[in-house]
């Protein structure tokens, strides 16, 4: 990584975000610390993946940068446990790793970006910049299709006005479709994302899920497209 100091100027706040690095490598973990609060951040750092979700639940980070082989938990389970636990933190995945498949992997478990070593710190701290800046875009973001309404940050369901009673793993699922509205998510992505890639799930774990979905919130606008996987459907407003 290159250690050129002429980096971006982080979104104007108040008080410096906050960037928690998740980092084994002693020397990159230190290099990343320094150059990302020569840029403005404030910043964590942890060595190991074991207490990494904790630390997210109990403080509230702009960004977590998390690499992706690390002692305990991989960077893969960390995020898709994120995820589960309704943990919309913007994620930045680094690997010295960069193939399709590893890439693949990392946004099909929430990931929001995915950086390969080596990697010059300007395009980092650019990156974060971008995550941050999504990140106050969305924040209290509410999600629509038809007469769904998903409050991300409260994590509350409404259809049609009325609330319905959603279990996190169904709020969960429910989220990563109405992300990506008319868009079919295969049952291998919503693994991934929801329950974390774990093999000891049962195969139509996420059948079974959308069928709760289905009951609780009506079926018009879950669609199974058949052999791939499903999506959420968003009608036109009526003329």
């Amino acid at each position: 990584m290159s250690t050129r100091q002429q980096v971006d100027a982080p979104p104007s706040f108040s008080r410096p975000p906050s960037v928690l690095v998740v980092e084994d490598e002693e020397e990159m973990a230190q290099l990343l610390r320094s150059g990302l609060e020569r840029a403005g951040y404030a910043v964590d750092v942890m060595t190991d993946g074991t207490e990494v979700v904790h630390r997210v639940s109990r403080r509230e980070y702009s960004t977590v940068v998390l690499d992706v082989l690390l002692p305990g938990p991989t960077g893969f389970e960390i995020c898709a446990a994120l995820r589960q636990r309704g943990r919309w933190v913007p994620v930045l995945m680094l690997t010295a790793l960069g193939t399709t498949e590893q890439r693949v992997r990392g946004l099909e478990v929430g990931a929001d970006d995915y950086l390969t070593k080596p990697f010059e710190l300007v395009e980092l701290t650019a990156r974060v910049n971008a995550l941050i800046r999504m990140r106050d875009a969305t924040a209290g973001q509410v999600l629509r299709c038809g007469g769904l309404r998903l409050e991300v940050a409260a994590q509350r369901c409404f259809v049609d006005g009325r609330e319905v009673s959603l279990t996190p793993r169904e709020l969960s699922i429910l989220g990563a479709l109405m992300r990506r509205p008319g868009i079919v998510l295969t049952r291998r992505t919503l693994l991934e994302q929801v329950w974390g890639g774990d093999h000891s799930v049962a195969p139509n774990a996420v059948d079974k899920t959308i069928g709760q979905l289905r009951r609780k919130i009506g079926k018009d606008l879950l669609q199974t497209v058949h052999g791939v996987g499903y999506r959420v459907l968003d009608p036109p407003p009526p003329r």
